[in-house]
């Protein structure tokens, strides 16, 4: 089994894993035309796709499906609950349009999952777990296949005792450092509201709290993290990655975990096992 993060920020979110019979697609967040893109650069076809994952019905997470599927003939697996959301139109004429041809393109090809509730695709069991964020019904979730164990998880405002049960015995991860707290609070782009959102209990992690989470509960099993979903504007590659790795350096139980960091406008290289 094998992942790669075809692009991750703040614009937009896709990840692929893969096994020698199975290929998933987790999100739609970047361009239909993106997505195409990537999958060639990693050296996947789209029509080999089995199955497009949607953790939840944010534009980052799932913006693009509608066009790509234009392209792509698999399955969607989403949750009644994210499905509905994803589909509702907000009251103008131009939303309700996008909501027909949104259900138009999912209609015959929607698959119902539950957020708490086993499923599998392909040779890929999909162990899912609800995280705080403010959407209909996100998830994270534990991928598994001959005993390997991948962790996906972005959007999330706090670590809770139940994704610390669920991450621990993973051989790698892909979680969330969305932002630094002094950045954010600095960044005047955003507004005091919009600041408020990301660093609320059900908005996004910061690198500082993902820190403490590394250096604290966090089981020391992975091989590899992956860093991801941080933001253009309040965030810098090298501040998230200096803040994990002192974090995992300051660990009372030493582990050889080692830190990558996705990029919003190129695959990251594939972890594979």
């Amino acid at each position: 089994m094998k992942i790669s993060v075809l692009g991750s920020g703040s614009t937009g979110n896709s990840v692929l894993i893969s096994t020698e019979k199975t290929k998933v697609l987790v999100d739609a967040g970047l361009s239909a035309k993106q997505i195409l893109l990537r999958l060639a650069d990693t050296g996947v076809s789209y029509e080999d796709l089995d199955g497009i994952l949607i953790t939840h019905e944010h534009s980052d997470h799932a913006g693009g499906l509608r066009v790509l599927k234009r392209t792509v003939d698999c399955p969607v697996f989403i949750s009644e609950k994210t499905r509905d959301a994803y589909l509702r139109p907000n009251g103008s004429k131009r939303s309700q349009k996008e909501a027909k041809l949104r259900n138009d393109a999912l209609n015959g090809s929607a698959i119902d999952i539950e957020s708490d509730a086993e499923f599998r695709i392909g040779d890929i069991d999909f162990e899912p777990f609800s995280v705080p964020h403010d959407a209909a019904d996100n998830f994270g979730f534990v991928a598994k296949n001959r005993g390997f164990r991948l962790a996906t998880l972005m959007d999330f405002g706090h670590f809770t005792p139940l994704i610390n049960e669920k991450l621990k015995s993973c051989d790698a991860i892909v979680v969330e450092s969305n932002h630094s707290i002094d950045m954010l609070k600095a960044c005047p782009v955003y507004s005091w509201e919009l600041k408020q959102r990301i660093s609320s209990m059900t908005g996004h992690l910061s690198n500082e709290d993902l820190g403490y989470w590394l250096s604290g509960d966090y089981d020391g099993s992975a091989r590899d993290i992956v860093l991801s979903h941080l933001s253009q504007k309040a965030n810098d590659p090298h501040v998230a990655r200096i803040t994990a790795e002192s974090s995992l350096f300051a660990r009372e139980n030493k582990c050889d975990t080692q830190i990558h960091i996705s990029d919003k406008a190129k695959p990251t290289d594939w972890i594979e096992f």
